[in-house]
């Protein structure tokens, strides 16, 4: 059974910075996606990144481009979201997910849904005060 647990998340002013991270264990997930979606009071889930676990090819979305990075270390079993130069409008639940890789990945088509994403993780809060 695949598990994913997010750690990481907390309170912080605008323009801080915040490291989540995702411990994953169930499985070996070589040919697996893993992925951060988050969600905002009355909104939503909106994807934020993810990441090829074999290869490391990474995906992020047009909001946090620039300010968000998506990376594992598969030693670890562990995909963090480096998030810098945080904005109020990213307070939101963030969650961690999992799933095989779909077909299109290296042509750029990210699952966007979240319904396309089997495995979830509890979430975390963030919270940008301004």
């Amino acid at each position: 059974q695949v598990q994913l647990v997010e750690s990481g998340g907390g309170l912080v002013q605008a323009g801080g910075s915040l490291r989540l991270s995702c411990a994953a264990s169930g499985r070996t997930f070589r040919g697996y996606a893993m992925g951060w979606f988050r969600q905002a009071p009355g909104k939503e889930r909106d994807f934020v990144a993810a990441v090829s676990w074999s290869d490391g090819t990474t995906y992020v979305a047009d909001s946090v481009k620039g300010r968000f990075t998506i990376s594992r270390d598969n030693a670890k079993n562990t995909v963090y979201l480096q998030m810098n130069s945080l904005k109020p409008e990213d307070t939101a639940v963030y969650y961690c997910v999992a799933d095989m890789l779909p077909e299109g990945w290296y042509q750029g088509k990210v699952p966007l849904d979240p319904r396309q994403w089997a495995y979830w993780g509890q979430g975390t809060q963030v919270t940008v005060s301004s």
